[in-house]
């Protein structure tokens, strides 16, 4: 090659020169020199000497190509003007080692003869590195590689050097000392943790500027501009390429196959042919198929009777069992002649004075095998499992901003200052609320501005206050200890107080009914006055307090509760004909509540369980509703008459469809504590119910006319204004008829106005 034969003759050139130095050692140089190796095409009769000369050599170019050397030999020309350039690199690196000489940059190496080749070597001194030489160049002491360093956590090293010696751990302080480290030193955020050394390496300026863009979001290079002008290289009209970017003519190796690579191709192909290679196995593209073994479909049949349950041991079983649990001898020798099938037990009671004295059970055997037979001889059947995703078993309700209006806050409030606010009514046209307390104080207020009107006082508590439904005349009842009081308010027109003064008062009374032991005594409209009641209803003696009163629709029919047994302290008083009437001479449980239905002649009457429908014009029992409350407190009936909703003392409310059935539709559990009061709205879907806890929960119920689509029952709003006192919170409830507002009493003395 024109490369190689150049070095050849430069290094015979100086070969030459030193010439000289050699021949001081002749001795050393014959006696290692005549030493050759020959190859397999040589002949040793061939061989001739170069006079003790030897040919170094030639030392590889590292600027060598190897493209270069698949290039054909140039010609003649070129190597002359090799040659020329070679003399002046010479000239050129013989002033460059006298200048390097002169210098003294590097010290000056010995020339020794190796023992090993006999030819002369250059030997430099060993540098002996000062203290304050640098070590920045180094490499890093560790030398373990890039794994992971959490490997040398529980050991006292961190790595190997390059002599294979550990690397000891350094030492580092506590987090306080890495705070007061960064106290005293300003400059040690500027450092960064590194695991291969486990110390903190400074991070120079550049380093820190790199990090800095990276933080922001821009390109690390600082002399990048991302809006330089776009320089079009090979694209445009006269830059396109013609010529390839290199003009090197493409290796022979680029399109002659290899022989090499043909015979090992060949190598595999014997091998497989011979067997002695297996080929890889194709790979099926059909998966693995499971079968579940439960998924076939249940039988039918009916299941077989479980497996007896092995009986619990006894008394008798006891290994120190009581003295009469014992046999006598007599009995225990009539069990020993008794056939094992007609025996009563299996074994006779025996006494030990120690656990560690009972012998091994001999009958265990005989047992485990009855219980494996009646195991074996009991199969197992599978259980229909039913797969429902539990959110779907939530309805989907819609949300309350939906059904406004509804109350929401507290509009204003009326205090009774001497007792418990028991009962409360709300004026037919929703402008006027009576309240009483246990004082025998009724208090008459607006409902707008909460000022009080009228104020009325009996002797006892006051139990039950009603207003009638009729707007043409205007009047409540009162009830107190075995009375009943008829009110007229103030401020109503002549002609409503003249009506109502002949219905409660008429001039003429009706002919005497059948006599009952309820006298009525009315005041004359000459002596009457707006502070003393112009009608009242003396009660049978032994009546009680009347705790509950409802109207019928019409205004004609009132009907009342007592806390008496007699009659189950049930009452039905018609004004019209001034007559009073039991409509029960004996019921079952004591009577907690009655109701008018809303449409038609039936009559509710809530036990302390049960809620039986009776009809009026035919005088039997239609139906018997089962709330199952243990303790049933209020109830009320839908406006139209078709639902009905129970409350109870054990915090239960029960949604009846009397369409449906005599169970419960719904069982809501809202409140904590037992449950006063319910009343529907009857003009509004809203019904509200009151609790000891202190709270009132108001819920939407919209009815549909359609048979096959349910209620709509969703809670709105807790009301929360009372306060708990003797454990009692709201006692009593009612809307307003011609607004979504709810009037509320409460064992604090409070009445309070919810507006919406």
């Amino acid at each position: 090659m024109p490369g190689l034969e150049v070095e050849s003759k430069r290094r015979k050139r100086r070969h030459e020169e030193g010439q000289d130095e050699l021949d001081a050692e002749p001795s050393a140089l014959h006696r290692n020199g005549h030493l050759e190796m020959l190859s397999d095409d040589e002949d040793g009769n061939d061989i001739q000497s170069d006079d003790g000369q030897v040919d170094q050599f030639p030392e590889i170019h590292t600027e060598s190509d190897s493209e270069e050397e698949e290039k054909e030999e140039t010609s003649d020309e070129e190597d002359e003007e090799e040659d020329e350039e070679d003399k002046d690199e010479d000239e050129e690196s013989d002033s460059a080692s006298d200048s390097a000489e002169s210098l003294h940059v590097f010290p000056k190496a010995k020339t020794v003869m190796s023992e090993i080749t006999g030819q002369p070597k250059l030997v430099y001194p060993e540098i002996e590195p000062d203290y304050d030489s640098d070590s920045s160049t180094e490499d890093a002491p560790n030398r373990v590689g890039d794994i992971p360093m959490h490997w040398y956590d529980d050991l006292p090293h961190i790595g190997y050097d390059v002599n294979g010696r550990k690397v000891l751990r350094p030492a580092r302080g506590d987090e306080l000392d890495k705070f007061l480290q960064t106290v005293d030193d300003p400059s040690s955020w500027t450092a960064a943790f590194d695991k291969n050394t486990q110390m903190d390496k400074p991070l120079s300026a550049e380093e820190l500027d790199i990090i800095h863009r990276l933080y922001k979001g821009e390109n690390p290079d600082a002399n990048y501009d991302p809006y330089e002008p776009t320089i079009e290289w090979f694209t445009g009209k006269g830059k396109e390429e013609v010529m390839p970017l290199s003009a090197a003519p493409e290796p022979k190796r680029r399109w002659v196959p290899s022989k090499w690579e043909k015979q090992k191709v060949m190598k595999i192909v014997r091998a497989i042919r011979q067997g002695r290679i297996l080929p890889s196995k194709p790979k099926s593209k059909a998966k693995f198929e499971f079968y579940s073994i439960w998924n076939d479909t249940p039988s039918t049949h009916q299941p077989p009777l479980p497996a007896p349950k092995p009986p619990l041991p006894t008394n008798s079983e006891s290994y120190n069992p009581p003295e009469e649990y014992l046999p006598t001898d007599e009995e225990r020798k009539r069990w020993e002649e008794t056939d094992p099938e007609d025996r009563e037990r299996d074994y006779l009671p025996q006494k030990y004075s120690a656990l560690r004295l009972v012998p091994g059970y001999d009958q265990f055997i005989k047992e485990r095998f009855h219980r494996q037979l009646d195991l074996y001889l009991a199969p197992r059947v599978q259980r229909v499992k039913i797969n429902i995703d539990p959110k779907t078993l939530i309805p989907k309700l819609p949300s309350p901003n939906n059904l406004k209006p509804f109350p929401n806050y507290k509009s204003l409030h009326f205090i009774h200052a001497k007792g418990r606010a028991r009962c409360i009514s709300v004026s037919p046209d929703g402008a006027w609320v009576v309240s009483g307390d246990e004082e025998g104080i009724a208090s008459l207020w607006e409902v707008n501005v909460g000022r009080e009107i009228q104020r009325w006082q009996f002797e006892g508590r006051i139990g039950l206050i009603e207003w009638c439904p009729r707007l043409d005349v205007s009047y409540f009842v009162v009830g107190t200890e075995e009375k009943l009081h008829f009110l007229i308010p103030p401020n109503i027109t002549n002609a409503v107080l003249s009506l109502t003064q002949s219905l409660l008062a008429p001039s003429s009374l009706p002919p005497p009914p059948n006599p009952t032991p309820i006298k009525w005594n009315s005041v004359s409209p000459n002596h009457w006055s707006l502070d003393k009641p112009i009608l009242t209803l003396a009660l049978p003696d032994s009546s009680g307090l009347p705790i509950q009163a409802h109207w019928h629709r019409k205004g004609d029919y009132l009907a009342t509760v007592s806390n008496s047994k007699t009659h189950g302290g049930v009452w039905i008083h018609q004004l019209s004909r001034r007559h009073s009437q039991a409509p029960f001479k004996r019921i079952k449980g004591t009577v907690q509540a009655v109701l008018f239905h809303p449409l038609k002649p039936h009559f509710f009457v809530a036990t302390q369980q049960y809620v039986r429908l009776y009809n009026l014009s035919e005088q039997k029992l239609l139906k018997t509703l089962m709330p199952g409350i243990k303790w049933i407190s209020s109830l009320d009936v839908h406006p139209s008459g078709d639902h009905v909703i129970v409350g109870g003392y054990d915090r239960k409310l029960c949604w009846f469809d009397l369409e449906l059935s005599d169970k419960p539709y719904k069982v809501l559990r809202y409140h904590t504590r037992a449950i006063r009061s319910l009343h529907f709205h009857p003009t509004y879907p809203l019904f509200a119910s009151s609790s000891d806890d202190g709270s009132i929960q108001i819920f939407h119920s919209r009815v549909y006319n359609d048979l096959l689509t349910d209620p709509l029952i969703v809670p709105l709003k807790i009301l929360r204004g009372h306060s708990v006192k003797d454990q009692l919170g709201v006692l009593q409830v009612r809307w307003c008829g011609k607004h979504p507002w709810l009037v509320s009493a409460g064992a604090d003395g409070h009445v309070v106005v919810w507006c919406s």
